[in-house]
């Protein structure tokens, strides 16, 4: 099989592909997804072959906007409703009880469905053509980093899919925030282009999850994609390190090899100090949402690289940082030391 690149005026030909079981790349702000027909079992079976994606990792529905909630999703609170009005179209995915019309295959066998209306308008044009919610996780071999560009998924899924369709690099650089909203209080089950803060702004009290932090445990079943398996991870092992930036940075220059193939993600103030190893830069120290943008690019530039081990340079856990912090450490298999 051919994977064809498509144009943004080609969404209606993504659409019909969609439509009659195919696979598609679809560009979002967060990341690029694996795309198709949500509501077809075969069709969404595809995306964990194409991925190599474990069946029990759930996936996501996207759909073009608010009032297609009903059609999938039963018992929906008033806080449901309350978040799609402030973030909507956007980064964000609410936990919700599905109607039987969602396939088993979609919520790994749970009851529960996650729901989001994606800010990119191209994405919202191809699911309002296709006439159907679209599974979509992130268009990436499982457990690699996370596709920011077409060029991205057709690096991983050449072959493997039908189509990808360019809509330019993504803008949020990480994938959605997850809160569960068929529990009390609310519980933020992955952070993302949504930061806590704005949550509790709407919500009031919303509850971490264990797993933002630390791994799955033995026999814990993934509530949202992201939460149970290592993810993110470029080839190279990665050394998360965590504290004031300039400790950081320090730390890693004491105990870095002396080696090319010792590579460094750093804040831009720091980079010059690693002048004898493949440096990728996330941007300011301070700037957590370029942080987001360039941390998928930077651990992919690392394999181009070919580094047999990456230092990372950690923000803290503000804002966007906690999504930032989050994916780091799952690329690192949370291997992190503080500075």
């Amino acid at each position: 099989m051919r994977t064809n690149l498509l144009t943004v005026n080609e969404f209606e030909a993504a659409a019909r592909i969609i439509r009659v079981g195919g696979l598609v790349g679809i560009p979002t702000e967060t990341v690029y997804g694996l795309g198709a027909n949500g509501l077809n079992p075969l069709a969404v079976d595809r995306i964990f072959q194409a991925k190599g994606r474990p069946q029990d990792n759930p996936l996501i529905l996207h759909i073009p906007e608010s009032s297609w909630l009903e059609r999938y999703c039963e018992d929906i609170p008033e806080a449901a409703w309350r978040l799609a009005k402030r973030f909507w179209p956007g980064p964000l995915t609410m936990i919700l009880r599905r109607k039987p019309i969602v396939p088993d295959v979609v919520t790994a066998g749970l009851d529960t469905v996650g729901m989001r209306c994606p800010a990119h308008s191209m994405c919202r044009a191809i699911i309002q053509a296709a006439g159907v919610p679209v599974a979509a996780p992130s268009g990436n071999t499982s457990g690699k980093p996370s596709p920011t560009t077409a060029q991205h998924m057709l690096d991983d899924m050449e072959g493997k899919i039908d189509a990808v369709l360019d809509g330019g690099p993504c803008t949020v650089g990480v994938e959605s925030t997850i809160i569960d909203l068929t529990c009390r209080p609310p519980r933020l089950l992955r952070p993302g282009g949504v930061p806590l803060e704005e949550l509790q702004a709407v919500l009031g009290e919303v509850e971490v999850d264990p797993a933002v932090v630390r791994p799955l445990g033995d026999g814990e079943q993934p509530r949202a994609p992201g939460m149970k398996y290592r993810h993110y991870a470029p080839k190279a092992p990665v050394t998360v390190v965590r504290g004031d930036p300039m400790r950081s940075a320090q730390y890693i220059l004491d105990h870095i090899a002396d080696s090319y193939w010792e590579g460094v993600i750093c804040f831009n103030e720091f980079a010059h100090w690693f002048e004898d190893h493949p440096v990728e830069q996330l941007g300011g120290s301070l700037d957590r949402f370029e942080h987001a943008r360039r941390l998928f690019r930077a651990l992919r530039a690392m394999d181009e690289n070919g580094v047999k081990h990456i230092w990372a340079q950690c923000p803290d856990t503000a804002g966007m940082g906690l999504a930032v912090v989050n994916r780091l450490s799952k690329a690192a298999g949370f291997h992190i030391v503080d500075a």
